[in-house]
């Protein structure tokens, strides 16, 4: 029985460039760091960031998995990462089953989305 989901990977041939983007621009903090894959945590869940020999340039179709990253202020942090430049594909919008959801590009054209489950004003 599958009990949860335990990470996503996000295959790259530019590392450098991509742990940057997560961990300067979104402040994800690093729970370990190698030569080639950089994981995220939180509680028992991870994001890694990795180089693979299979892959190479951006994603050939960025719509296909979506990484959604909860946050509690979907608004303030539209607002902080616009500011840092992130290319967001749709600002903040309240979804149908009463929860927010924006979208936007990483530098390898995989699309994550914020999504902050209550309402917000």
């Amino acid at each position: 029985m599958i009990e949860g989901l335990d990470g996503v990977i996000i295959w790259t041939d530019h590392l450098e460039e991509l742990s940057k983007f997560y961990r300067d621009t979104l402040d994800l903090v690093p729970h370990s760091v190698r030569p080639h894959f950089v994981s995220f945590k939180w509680g028992n869940t991870r994001l890694g960031v990795g180089t693979h020999s299979d892959v190479v340039g951006t994603s050939i179709d960025p719509l296909r998995i979506m990484v959604n990253l909860r946050v509690s202020d979907i608004h303030a942090e539209h607002k902080r990462l616009n500011k840092r430049g992130v290319n967001f594909i749709r600002p903040p919008e309240l979804e149908h089953w009463g929860g927010w959801v924006c979208t936007f590009s990483d530098p390898d054209g995989n699309v994550i989305q914020l999504l902050q489950h209550e309402k917000s004003g």
